[in-house]
């Protein structure tokens, strides 16, 4: 009866490490997991390739990540449910050959047009 008083005490300050800031391992490693399927789902439904979502989210567990796509991907396929564009580019996508932003005027091409402007302008202005 004597070691069940003393145990009493050790149980219930071991039941208060929560409160104290210790967090519980088992709890810490279903929360990864938790967090690691939402992430996988999230770029299933972003339409993102596994290995982008792998790239995109380094810390994450591979396995969950994995777990959480996967059953995303079932479920829309099962549900017929169209993804979603992602807002972010994926990684090391690159960009249309035709488009305004690659990078096609050169500097030397933009100080050529700046001599012919000026004397355009001088001639405007007499």
């Amino acid at each position: 009866m004597k070691r069940l008083l003393l145990a009493l005490p050790l149980l219930a300050t071991l039941s208060a490490c929560e409160q104290l800031g210790i967090d519980d391992p088992v709890k810490v490693a279903a929360a990864k997991q938790a967090e690691g399927k939402a992430i996988g789902g999230a770029c299933r439904h972003a339409m993102r390739a596994i290995e982008d979502c792998y790239v995109l989210n380094p810390k994450a567990h591979k396995a969950a990540v994995y777990d959480g796509w996967r059953e995303m991907d079932e479920y829309m396929r099962e549900n017929k449910i169209e993804g979603i564009k992602p807002v972010v580019p994926r990684p090391g996508a690159s960009k249309p050959a035709g488009s305004d932003d690659d990078g096609g005027d050169k500097p030397a091409d933009k100080a050529s047009d700046k001599p012919a402007d000026k004397a355009a302008d001088k001639g405007a202005g007499h």
